[in-house]
């Protein structure tokens, strides 16, 4: 009896989450594409939302993406525009400290210390912590937190960059039949 509300109010919050990362109030989700991509040796599930804007243009995509944080599974969704550039994001689910690791829900937006809005990812650089060489600070006495929101990002962009690839490769069916290359 629940089951049908507990999904319309789960498409709901996925509908919101994509205008919010994606930064625009009307658009059109034109595709969810479901990839699976072996990065070091673990295979990673993406979604991908392409989106359009109100005027029919391809305006980017809306990624899911998983990491294992400090207390468990760390799942984002991140807005890159059609040139590979972060739009935004949301923590949709998460089980870090309260506190804590529970920052992350901020700390990366444009006001925050680790403000990752705007990065170009097509220069090849991931994303990675001052501690590490990087240019992000990490959340105060959370680093592995930061860590493992930093991968999700950087997981997302590939599996954004890679579908778009497949794409003109015509690779994509030999994703879809779960025969992916690894990278």
């Amino acid at each position: 009896m629940t089951a049908g509300p507990i999904k319309q109010q789960d498409e709901l919050a996925l509908a919101n989450g994509i205008k919010s990362v994606m930064c625009l109030d009307k658009l059109e989700v034109t595709a969810n594409d479901e990839l699976t991509q072996n990065i070091g040796g673990k295979d990673y599930q993406f979604v991908i939302h392409k989106v359009n804007n109100d005027k029919g243009e391809f305006a980017g995509a809306a990624v899911e993406s998983t990491t294992m944080g400090f207390g468990g599974e760390l799942k984002v969704l991140v807005g890159f525009d059609a040139a590979g550039k972060i739009l935004g994001y949301a923590v949709l689910q998460h089980a870090e400290t309260p506190g804590l690791g529970a920052k992350a829900d901020k700390w990366f937006q444009k006001d925050g210390k680790g403000n990752i809005i705007g990065r170009d990812m097509t220069d090849g650089k991931p994303l990675t912590v001052n501690k590490d060489g990087g240019d992000v600070d990490a959340i105060t006495a959370s680093t592995i937190t930061t860590r493992a929101f930093l991968l999700a990002v950087n997981h997302a962009y590939a599996a954004y960059a890679k579908q778009d690839a497949d794409a003109l490769s015509g690779a994509t069916k030999k994703a879809q039949d779960g025969q992916a290359e690894d990278e």
